[in-house]
């Protein structure tokens, strides 16, 4: 079984390409909604309540919005959180491969795939590539949110042409090519 991480940059269109595959029948492991699962725990909580405090709460519960505007734009903090949340993705993914088993390749959707160093974990890498600027236009209307936030976000993660440099594989998702071809030639591919 081949271990295909399937990255991209905001707004590159990775869970849309993530969902193509699906419908192809590939498994596919979704890192950041997974994530999400382990801000419940309780001792995640008590960390992230003694490092920023409550107003990152909406009650007794993590507000990711919030939690997201605390960190983005500071390094030591997304470190921080990082730091909490990636050993159980990881420990929680080896699982799902391991259930995993019987097909010829398997994807992990991760936004920061490269910058968490996670990559080397697998033996193919698709980036899904998309400008700039659709990629601003598509997150704030999928989000509502502003350009100057999006630009904040996009400055934390590695530059396309750095992930392109170490894939084997790339999408563009620019509205000049067509997506579904594409993800059918990797699909061939991968499926030998």
């Amino acid at each position: 079984m081949l271990k295909v991480g399937l990255t991209g940059n905001i707004g590159s269109g990775k869970s849309t390409v993530a969902r193509i595959f699906e419908t192809l029948g590939v498994p596919v492991y979704h890192a950041d909604e997974e994530a999400k699962k382990f801000l419940k725990e309780k001792k995640i909580q008590i960390a992230i309540k003694k490092k920023f405090g409550d107003s990152v709460f909406s009650g007794s519960t993590i507000d990711r919005k919030k939690l997201a505007s605390a960190v983005f734009g500071d390094k030591d903090a997304m470190a921080f959180l990082n730091s909490l949340i990636h050993p159980g993705v990881r420990e929680d993914l080896k699982v799902w491969f391991d259930h995993h088993v019987q097909y010829s390749y398997v994807i992990q959707e991760a936004a920061i795939l490269f910058e968490s160093g996670f990559y080397r974990e697998f033996d193919k890498i698709i980036t899904v590539a998309a400008p700039v600027e659709l990629a601003i236009q598509r997150v704030m209307h999928r989000d509502g949110t502003g350009k100057e936030e999006i630009e904040k976000r996009m400055h934390h993660q590695w530059a396309l042409d750095r992930k392109i440099e170490l894939s084997q594989y790339v999408i563009y998702n620019d509205e000049d090519h067509l997506v579904i071809p594409q993800v059918l030639a990797i699909h061939n591919e991968l499926s030998k």
